[in-house]
């Protein structure tokens, strides 16, 4: 395994935990309040980050420094947007809406460019 992949991987597994903890207390507690949290978390930080993990393991990508760039907005904008989420949605330590809505849609804008550079690396593979 080389970097890309298993910082990916790694991050991944620390989102399904996040993910499977929420999910219990929801459960638990009988409140849904983190539902949308709960689910971004899952989707796109376990299984999308997962998935790139895998296809940088399948795929040599040509083009070193697109993967690098597609490797961190991919963590920065799931851990941004899934924060962001949290902060705006259940407004926890009174923070402001100002600063939540920065988490919020800078993850989100991040994750977007994210998804933008995976497009643009499956132009620049080559199977291993």
């Amino acid at each position: 395994m080389n970097g890309k992949n298993l910082v990916l991987i790694r991050f991944s597994a620390i989102f399904a935990v996040i993910g499977a903890m929420l999910g219990a207390h929801m459960a638990g507690s009988g409140s849904y309040a983190f539902r949308p949290i709960h689910a971004h978390i899952l989707v796109v930080g376990w299984l999308t980050l997962f998935a790139w993990g895998v296809y940088y393991q399948v795929f040599e990508i040509k083009t070193k420094k697109l993967a690098v760039w597609h490797t961190w907005t991919a963590i920065i904008g799931s851990t941004g947007l899934t924060i962001g989420m949290w902060m705006t949605f259940l407004q926890p330590f009174n923070i402001s809406k100002g600063i939540s809505l920065v988490f919020y849609i800078g993850g989100g804008v991040t994750l977007l460019v994210s998804f933008i550079l995976f497009v643009i690396t499956t132009f620049f593979i080559e199977k291993k």
